[in-house]
């Protein structure tokens, strides 16, 4: 059984195959995006709902080809992730602009719309055969320093993005999480109709 069918979502209810397919891999390809590529998938991020249509998502994005730019996002993350996530075709910082562009006012769904955009990216990419993951664990005061970011903007979180691997070419204990089947809490632990 391959890694696509070990981490299809086996829901209760019906959802459509592209949510049941996308998993975050620690494995991947030694195989290059394009910009085109990339521009695709920005693209869609760009299309996500947003308040006021502030759309307050940004990205700094290093090809693996461009290796000094790739590294010095590499460098930022902790070193649990650095192992699988150097692999990638393409490492992403993403961060929030806090406030509203028109009046300088707090924009309290800032971080939600951020979330939606970068949805919208995985879920592009992995139409177009190219999957993601999306890390936490990196250091995000040192990435506002690296990137020279004001405190309007917030850094959330490093997407690694590239086609998928072989589990086998991993090392432990990352083999065996891409061979473990993915969980989620039911729906009636989450959703409480009124």
């Amino acid at each position: 059984m391959n890694t696509e069918q070990i981490k299809q979502a086996s829901t209760k209810f019906k959802v459509t195959e592209l949510i049941k397919n996308r998993f975050s891999t620690v494995a991947f390809a030694d195989k290059m995006l394009t910009n085109d590529d990339m521009n695709s998938i920005f693209e869609a991020a760009t299309w996500a709902a947003s308040a006021n249509n502030e759309q307050p998502w940004r990205y700094i994005a290093a090809l693996k080809q461009n290796n000094e730019s790739f590294n010095k996002i590499v460098d930022l993350l902790m070193p649990g992730n650095q192992p699988w996530a150097k692999n990638a075709a393409v490492l992403i910082v993403c961060y929030a602009k806090l406030t509203f562009t028109l009046n300088g006012k707090p924009n309290v769904t800032a971080l939600h719309d951020v979330g939606m955009a970068n949805e919208n990216m995985l879920l592009q990419s992995l139409s177009m055969g190219i999957y993601g993951h999306i890390m936490g664990g990196f250091d995000r005061e040192r990435s506002k320093e690296v990137f020279n970011l004001d405190d309007d903007h917030q850094p959330i979180c490093v997407i690694a993005l590239g086609y998928l691997g072989d589990p086998e070419s991993l090392i432990e204990p990352y083999k065996t999480r891409e061979h473990t089947s993915r969980s989620r809490k039911p729906v009636n632990e989450v959703v409480t109709f009124i």
